[in-house]
């Protein structure tokens, strides 16, 4: 991978799009992974089959395809630095629960 560019290397909020060039679809993946933060990733494509298979390599809690969509029944939280655990949702429940078993 050629230079690492400062905006796809830290945790940015607020309406800013990078646009950066890939070679193919593992070139894009590495790029997208190549940074400390994992909070969210959004994903192009005229092609539903090849935006899945990207989505599914790319660490990122939540993955938008083909625009910017919420569901406050899906979980939300990040990858890597960008923190751990869930809110909303089952998974975001669970963080209050404890689980003991009981066994005879």
């Amino acid at each position: 991978m050629g230079q690492k560019l400062r905006i796809a290397q830290e945790e940015i909020f607020g309406p800013i799009l990078a646009i950066i060039p890939y070679k193919n679809e593992d070139d894009a993946i590495a790029i997208a992974n190549d940074t400390s933060y994992g909070l969210a990733a959004y994903i192009s494509s005229a092609s539903k089959e090849s935006a899945y298979r990207v989505a599914s390599q790319v660490d990122a809690g939540r993955i938008c395809i083909n625009g910017i969509f919420h569901d406050s029944k899906a979980p939300f939280g990040g990858f890597k630095q960008s923190g751990i655990g869930r809110e909303y949702g089952a998974f975001g429940l669970e963080e209050y629960l404890e689980a003991k078993a009981i066994l005879e």
